[in-house]
């Protein structure tokens, strides 16, 4: 019998496809990718490693030949897949039908090495008549699609390794650029540097009641006094907060806003004009990923890597055609299941008179590829589905099937109502002033597709009441009373942040980027600290702003938004044939005749050009004339005047540093206050605000004799001597027991007591001053918390439908959520008591890393092994030599290696007393390292900026001091 291998990306899809197909068909997973260009040194080949091409993993010399390697986590499976390949008779590659699928099934081709016939199978939905369909049509696979794709991911590379060294030199470390990261990220910064230059305007106006002599009433807004308009806010300059020059209107102050009130209250007001339009509502098209995941934000609250998940599970497993397209097509049979649902649920007036269609206004749409909605020839309704999906992948198909369903119903229909009034408000012996007033009101007399969706709602008929506002029946000529008048203040307001839903939707519409990438962008951009999300707004670091401006200032083009929307329609001509990747890359990267970017002769003039300290000061309009710089160091941000120096906090976004905040963070103390001198020892006792937090030290040196961190009641400002010296008294010794000493310290995690290589955290920090060796003793008598099988209970539990619970637990570095399979730690800002069921579902489906396995965990297999090579000895000894005493050598022998393991396990631990003596064998950064952390009890992240070290290196300073102490000390034994 023929055996026919299908291979596909994720082993959830394999499975939902092997459900299709009958006997001799064999399903498997590439799990993603199987090879890329190196992402290290240590992925290069040996034989490559001399080259100096080899880092690029491009050869630039050899027509950009790609260097591809098979990850090392792969290797074992792409070994599998190789074994399945040479025994089956055919082998059909049926990766999703696009760049990115094409790519991986010419990896897979290339890699696998087949020696049988191989064929190309796309398919955009997976359902059984689709498969079938699919394995009925193969084709070969798309040289071009490859081209386009190949061109892309070599871009890519040649943007971000020789971009990002230039960001690590001249801004901070550990800083990436990307082709489409670095203009979303000039975005946001764009749009904050509006909000930090808006200044804010103040106008008044009227909100009128007025009632008909029928006892109706409706709202009316002042518009004019005296034939004059009154100023709104599009009349302001938002540089000024004044208006703008040549405005005719009139400005009224709150005084002559409640003049007016006073009185128009009670006048006669006639309606001099009443206007009634009809109006007619088109359904929106079906959804693409970029309307998708701006939907799964507005109606969902779902960040754009939620709703991508979320989708990725609904195609696998069957549920909705492929999520990652431009196309808003439907294929006939999909048109025809949404007109059958339409007509069986809501009647056949509410089905459009002819199919819709709809056409992609976006450049370069794949318009073979169809919009995304629900799968199959017939449409399963979102409460037919309540037992099969999950909370997250029910309510995003109950999103698209009702957005699919509803682009194919007919027009909302509805009428508008316009309505002038005048009056004259009475002001005393002033006489009265004209006035003119409007009011507007629409009445929905067909809701159509609105019945089924209202885009930005979650609830249709809520939101068709709010679309509602009636006025009474009004006819020209007719009198109203202004039964209540209420004057009302307004402010110009700056211009929004950026949402995820918003800012894909610049992108999208400025040609940048695709829809497989919006998501990844988003979550690169978060990641790589350019931005932070407060509730749904992005707002751009200090660091986003440094890295805009040197972009901008000296690779203008590589962030301009024209040309890298033209970059993504040169990559469409590669995929259509029209263009080669060779001469793209070697435009982009060398030059051509002076034509294309030359991006390495570009940076190679540039790097001499960059002032890295003007790059990393960056201009606050609200700090101008104050003396005050904002700059961006190698620590994060800070704000200089002179030689005084401020941090700037984390969660202070860039548009609300004003004067007033600056000066109070610049007034604060900076660390270097002596508040005293110790009696005993006669050296300064100096409190410091560190970055890592407030502390104080004993002497004015670097490093200084002890020093001690605040706890967390204290207060830098208030700080007495008495205090401090409390403070640098620790570590205290409580006193002696079962002959090994018990120390009091504070801790990275807190307050503990310490005896030997055993410790017991204390409740509170105050503690560490009254613990006595008694209550101590008590301590060590008790199981050590979370001791083995005593597992700490949750902070919270959030309960959710149709998945397990995630508990917020307290871990070691901090708080973290966890639902028994991935682990995601909470972020600054982050607060536990404010964490929503929603919020904490979406960190872990963002964040959540599977845990790894501890080294022990690893190595456990070891014990196991050897039990069963000893029980395996003696009977291979017995049927050697035919007697049972004979077998007992063998034994004797796996006896024996225990105790070699035992003892190279058994390595001496020693105390900080024993490892003090021997602190000469130390350099004299290392000795003030060593005794910072070990004696005082100090973090590595405090104690490093006072010795001028990079932390990573003070770390590694640490590690290696460590052992040369224990190396001195055993041979001292």
């Amino acid at each position: 019998m023929s055996r026919t291998l299908v291979i596909v990306e994720s082993p959830a899809k394999a499975r939902t496809i092997e459900k299709y197909l009958g006997k001799g068909y064999a399903v498997e997973s590439s799990i993603g990718h199987i090879r890329d260009l190196p992402r290290s040194a240590a992925d290069i080949p040996e034989k490559y490693k001399g080259k100096a091409w080899a880092r690029l993993g491009l050869d630039i010399e050899d027509d950009f030949r790609p260097l591809y390697v098979v990850s090392p986590e792969k290797r074992q499976h792409v070994a599998r897949l190789r074994k399945l390949a040479a025994d089956a008779d055919e082998i059909i590659l049926a990766t999703d039908d696009d760049r990115e699928g094409e790519s991986i099934a010419w990896h897979l081709y290339q890699e696998l090495k087949p020696k049988v016939p191989v064929k190309r199978m796309v398919f955009h939905e997976i359902t059984k008549e689709a498969i079938q369909q699919a394995i009925a049509h193969p084709r070969a696979i798309d040289t071009n699609l490859v081209e386009a794709q190949e061109a892309r991911r070599a871009l890519d590379r040649l943007y971000g390794y020789e971009v990002s060294p230039v960001l690590w030199k001249k801004v901070a470390p550990k800083l990436s650029a990307g082709r489409v990261q670095s203009v979303a990220t000039r975005m946001l910064v764009e749009r904050e540097r509006e909000r930090m230059r808006f200044v804010s305007g103040t106008w008044w106006d009227l909100l009128v009641t007025a009632q008909t002599a029928q006892g109706a009433t409706f709202p009316a807004r002042l518009t004019d006094v005296a034939g004059q308009r009154l100023a709104t806010g599009k009349d302001f300059d938002p540089l000024t907060g004044k208006l703008k020059k040549g405005a005719e209107v009139r400005l009224l102050d709150e005084a002559a806003a409640r003049a007016l009130a006073d009185g128009l209250k009670g006048q006669p007001l006639t309606v001099t004009s009443a206007e009634e339009k009809p109006f007619t509502q088109r359904p929106y098209a079906p959804f693409i990923t970029s309307t998708l995941q701006q939907e799964g934000s507005r109606k969902l609250g779902f960040a754009a890597t939620r709703t991508m998940r979320a989708a990725q599970r609904l195609y696998e497993g069957g549920y909705i055609t492929y999520m990652r397209t431009d196309s808003t097509n439907l294929s006939t049979e999909a048109v025809n299941a949404a007109r059958t649902q339409v007509k069986a649920m809501y009647g056949q007036d509410y089905l459009s008179p002819q199919p819709r269609v709809y056409a992609k206004k976006a450049k370069n749409a794949q318009e073979a590829h169809e919009a995304i909605r629900p799968a199959g020839s017939s449409f399963r309704t979102p409460d037919a589905l309540r037992g099969e999906l999950s909370g997250d992948e029910w309510r995003l198909y109950d999103l698209i099937w009702k957005r699919t369903v509803a682009c194919q119903m007919a027009d909302a229909r509805g009428r508008s109502l316009r309505v002038r009034l005048a009056g004259t408000a009475q002001l005393g012996e002033g006489g009265g002033e004209a006035v003119g007033l409007s009011a507007s009101g629409r009445t929905i007399d067909f809701p159509g597709f609105l019945r089924a969706y209202v885009e930005g709602s979650d609830d249709p008929a809520a939101a068709l009441e709010d679309r509602e506002t009636p006025l009474p029946p009004l006819k020209e000529g007719q009198r109203v009373t202004a039964e209540g008048v209420k004057p009302e203040g307004h402010e110009t307001q700056p211009p929004a942040r950026y949402t995820e839903a918003s800012l894909v939707q610049s992108l999208e519409g400025a040609g940048i980027g695709r829809p497989s990438t919006y998501a990844s962008i988003l979550g690169t951009i978060q990641d790589r600290g350019y931005a932070v999300k407060k509730g749904q707004a992005l707002i751009p670091t200090w660091t986003a702003f440094a890295t805009s401006a040197l972009l901008e200032h000296h690779f203008g083009r590589l962030v301009d938004y024209d040309f890298t929307a033209k970059m993504e329609e040169d990559l469409d001509d590669i995929a259509g044939g029209r263009a080669h990747r060779v001469p793209y890359l070697r435009r982009f990267y060398l030059g051509d005749g002076g034509e294309g970017m030359a991006l390495r002769p570009l940076i190679d003039s540039k790097m001499g050009e960059i002032d890295a300290r003007g790059i990393a000061t960056i201009t606050v309009p609200k700090l101008e004339g104050s003396g005050i710089e904002v700059r961006v160091g190698r620590y994060g941000p800070y704000m200089q005047r002179g030689e005084q120096k401020a941090n700037l906090p984390e969660d202070l976004a860039p548009d609300e540093l004003t004067a007033e905040k600056a000066e109070d963070l610049m007034s604060r103390p900076t660390g270097d206050r002596v508040i005293g001198t110790d009696g005993a020892s006669g050296h300064p006792v100096v409190a410091r605000a560190g970055r890592y937090g407030p502390y104080v030290t004993l002497g004015e040196g670097n490093p200084p004799i002890r020093s001690a961190s605040l706890f967390p009641g204290d207060d830098l400002n208030t700080l007495t001597l008495d205090r401090a010296l409390r403070l640098l008294s620790l570590p205290r010794l409580v006193g002696t027991s079962e002959g090994e000493e018990i120390w009091a310290q504070n801790g990275k995690f807190g307050p503990y007591l310490k005896r030997g290589g055993d410790s017991r955290s204390l409740a509170t920090h105050e503690q560490l001053f009254t613990v006595t060796l008694p209550e101590a003793e008590a301590l060590f008598m008790q199981p050590r918390f979370r001791a083995k099988g005593a597992a700490a209970a949750p902070l919270r539990t959030f309960e959710y439908e149709g998945r397990a619970p995630i508990l917020l637990k307290s871990g070691r570095f901090g708080p973290y959520l966890t639902d028994g399979e991935k682990n995601a730690t909470l972020r600054k800002g982050e607060e536990e008591g404010s964490l929503t069921a929603e919020r904490a579902l979406e960190i872990l489906e963002e964040r959540g890393k599977v845990p790894q396995k501890k080294a022990g965990q690893k190595k456990a297999a070891g014990p196991k092994t050897a039990r069963a090579g000893a029980k395996a000895a003696p009977r291979k000894a017995a049927a050697r030599t035919g007697t049972a005493k004979k077998a007992a050598p063998p034994r004797k022998a796996a006896t024996k290696a225990a105790p070699k393991t035992a003892k190279a396990a058994a390595k001496p631990t020693f105390a900080w007393a024993d490892l003090k003596p021997h602190l000469g064998v130390l350099s004299e950064p290392e000795r003030a390292l060593v005794t910072a952390t070990r004696e005082q009890g100090r973090k590595v992240e405090d104690v490093a900026p006072a010795l001028g070290l990079d932390v990573k290196k003070a770390k590694g300073m640490a590690l290696q001091a460590s052992k040369k102490l224990n190396q001195a000390a055993r041979g001292a034994e």
